[in-house]
């Protein structure tokens, strides 16, 4: 009986290392991820890529990226006539990042192929 009940508990505590182990290693490939990110929406700004503010027009009225347009990601669908070209090269940011996932996706299903998450207005470069 006591055979198995240590057997239970270091099993328990492999899959309790396995998981720590796990998640420094999520962290470390976004980390390394991140930081190509930022230098590709740095470079993609630079070529003119065309930035998107998803947020609110409220939240955009408080301060936004300079040179960036406004479309809200719940009205998005009905603005893709907005972007000239399909091949387009397109950043969207939000607060956090959440609405800009969202709007990179309904702009990739909608077959622009150029689209890049920036994350949250704090992750945009400093200067255009």
């Amino acid at each position: 009986m006591a055979t198995k009940k240590w057997k239970k508990e270091v099993i328990m505590k492999g899959f309790v290392i396995v998981g720590v182990i796990i998640g420094f290693l999520f962290v470390f490939v976004k980390k390394i991820q991140s930081k190509g990110d930022k230098q590709m929406v740095q470079e993609w700004i630079q070529e003119g890529a065309v930035v998107v503010d998803v947020r609110t027009k409220s939240e955009f009225a408080e301060g936004h990226f300079p040179g960036a347009i406004n479309i809200p990601v719940d009205v998005l669908p009905m603005e893709l006539g907005t972007f000239k070209n399909k091949q387009s090269k397109i950043v969207v940011y939000c607060r956090s990042g959440a609405r800009s996932e969202r709007a990179k996706q309904i702009l990739s299903a909608s077959g622009f192929s150029s689209v890049i998450n920036a994350g949250g207005l704090s992750d945009m470069p400093n200067s255009r």
